[in-house]
């Protein structure tokens, strides 16, 4: 075998300790998150029917974001309801110009965003962009997914595979969120914070803090399982991962679980998610973007693979659940396939352009 030089085995030593320390810093923090009991509000996960006072618009892409405005604050309210307020192109760009106004105005102290019906947002209109896939428009989907990642930045391994979610109770408990209460509470944090006329950050936690509620993780919680999930998900590759769990199968019902939902995914988006994960820890914010574009663009290509639409259609479009992948299995795909998905874009097509001067990247 042809030894590899000295110098790369110690950049690859170096980032794997660097693996090892994040994932030691991640299960300790949730570890002290899970043993705290204190009082947490949290806004952004949970849906709230708009005041009466809302503004209405004539023009229908304003009636998809609804606008609530106070004396200090203002609500962006999605109102998609029969479609469980999933993003469209229009949506993601009347957002984005309304916080860049908004973020201009000094009068404002605060922001929320909220959404119309049961549900708060069901993320992209993944339909939408399968029709103008079939009908060859090309041009619009890349215009949606240009649109989102660029409202995704002005806001500022297990879950992505997976596909598991993480309830209001766990994103404060693993320090994706700070607050957390009921959705019948969110009327009375709105009147409280819009009565404010300052956006220190203090104050704004402390009254937060007045309407929270206190967290209790479900025993059932995929946070209690943090210690194993780390032993099944923190090898190289996909292959790897599979292996564990399948040695774990006998006796550990989450590896039967994940195997499940793993076994049910398409072997190529598994690999290109495990991938642009494992970048995604040494770059910032800007960059995770850029690239995620990138990667949705050659997606919806078809130059590799017809996953994408094929994914759509079984589950959201014709709902049999029984996707055709191009490649049937993890073997069948190779680097080769997968380094496609993170290359350049072509010439003609201009890669994400993100306003990086006008804020600090987040790390």
């Amino acid at each position: 075998k042809i030894k590899k030089p000295s110098q790369y085995q110690e950049t690859e030593r170096k980032k794997e300790g660097f693996r090892k320390m994040q994932r030691l810093r991640s299960l300790s923090l949730i570890r002290r998150s899970l043993q705290r009991q204190s009082h947490h509000c949290y806004t952004s996960s949970v849906s709230a029917q708009p005041h009466q006072d809302t503004y209405f618009h004539k023009h229908h892409f304003k009636e998809e974001v609804l606008v609530e405005g106070r004396a200090y604050s203002r609500a962006a309210v999605l109102n998609r309801p029969p479609k469980l307020n999933a993003l469209t192109t229009s949506m993601a760009g009347r957002l984005q110009r309304l916080y860049e106004s908004w973020e201009d105005n000094s009068q404002i102290g605060f922001v929320t965003m909220k959404g119309s019906g049961r549900a708060f947002c069901s993320g992209a209109d993944m339909v939408t962009i399968y029709r103008l896939l079939q009908e060859g428009n090309d041009a619009a989907c890349k215009e949606f997914f240009r649109t989102l990642y660029q409202f995704i930045y002005l806001l500022g391994e297990f879950l992505a595979l997976t596909g598991e979610r993480l309830n209001g109770v766990e994103l404060v408990a693993c320090g994706l969120a700070t607050h957390f209460t009921l959705n019948a509470k969110l009327a009375w944090i709105e009147e409280r914070l819009g009565q404010l006329m300052t956006d220190d950050p203090s104050v704004i936690s402390e009254s937060l803090a007045q309407y929270g509620d206190l967290v209790y993780v479900d025993k059932n919680s995929v946070l209690h399982k943090i210690d194993r999930i780390d032993k099944y998900f923190c090898h190289d590759t996909v292959e790897e991962i599979v292996e564990a769990l399948k040695a774990g199968e006998s006796h550990d019902e989450l590896c039967s679980t994940a195997l499940k939902k793993l076994k049910a995914a398409s072997p190529l988006s598994l690999k290109i998610t495990l991938q642009s994960i494992r970048e995604g820890r040494f770059q910032p914010l800007d960059q995770c973007l850029a690239r995620e574009y990138r990667t949705s663009l050659h997606c919806i290509s078809k130059q590799v693979s017809g996953d994408f639409c094929e994914g759509i259609r079984a589950r959201l479009v014709d709902k049999d659940f029984a996707p055709k992948w191009d490649s049937p299995s993890l073997e069948a795909v190779t680097k080769d396939m997968v380094d496609f998905y993170f290359a350049p874009l072509p010439i003609s097509e201009a890669e994400l352009n993100l306003p990086t001067a006008l804020r600090e990247p987040f790390m």
